[in-house]
């Protein structure tokens, strides 16, 4: 029975049909659970709604639960590991929220409202391509985490500059570390610019850096991306 659940819902291990309609079935129910954060006061349509959504992600939780020694292959210890791994927790959050309605002890689970739109996360495990990228992030680790030091080392460096050279312009530190990250993403809104002719000099070259900085990044997982594009195929 166990068994037959876990293959139900676990369509990318099994490919059954009713795995499919499981899976389907679950995006939707996600879609639908994202509507009533359209809107500022919802009527009663959109709390029903949240109630019956929840209620389906109370019940996949519960299933995805009873069968994660068959996923996780821990044995008992299975059941006990599976509340922490990173899915499950976004699964929890999922539905936290609605669990306040049932008892006054519960209120303070309200708090969880503000984490409701993580709901899309859920998508992770129900998408081909965004598991792909997931794992090409996994075995791009290094590369990536060698550019986002030299870029956090840049834009220290950069804020420190700038601080330095207009100190009537940054009246504090996070200014300058503000100007120094959208410069260097080459975002620039406009509301903090600089004014002398070295922090004018200085912008530009943060700004020809920062076409290398976001090149970088988009390059490795592009390439890792192809790569097991490649392999899978």
């Amino acid at each position: 029975m166990r068994k037959s659940i876990y293959q139900m819902i676990s369509p990318k291990l099994h490919g059954e049909s009713r795995s499919s309609y499981y899976e389907g079935g679950i995006v939707v129910i996600i879609l639908l659970s994202l509507l009533p954060l359209t809107v500022k006061e919802p009527n009663l349509f959109y709390r029903e709604l949240e109630r019956l959504t929840s209620l389906v992600f109370i019940i996949d939780y519960l299933l995805r639960w009873l069968t994660a020694d068959y996923l996780l292959k821990k044995g008992k210890w299975s059941f006990c590991f599976y509340p922490l791994t990173p899915l499950a927790i976004i699964d929890l959050i999922s539905f936290l929220p609605i669990v306040s309605f049932l008892h006054n002890s519960l209120r303070v689970l309200k708090i969880f409202r503000l984490t409701r739109s993580l709901r899309v996360l859920r998508m992770i495990r129900h998408s081909k391509n965004i598991s792909i990228l997931l794992r090409v992030l996994k075995n791009q680790k290094d590369s990536l985490l060698l550019v986002s030091v030299l870029a956090l080392a840049y834009i220290v460096v950069s804020a420190l500059m700038m601080f330095t050279i207009e100190p009537d312009r940054f009246n504090h530190f996070l200014d300058a570390l503000y100007w120094s990250t959208i410069t260097l993403t080459t975002i620039g809104y406009g509301d903090i610019y600089a004014q002398t002719d070295f922090g004018k000099i200085l912008t530009m070259v943060s700004a020809f850096i920062g076409i290398g900085v976001v090149a970088l990044p988009a390059g490795i997982i592009t390439a890792g991306y192809l790569e097991e594009i490649r392999e899978h195929n």
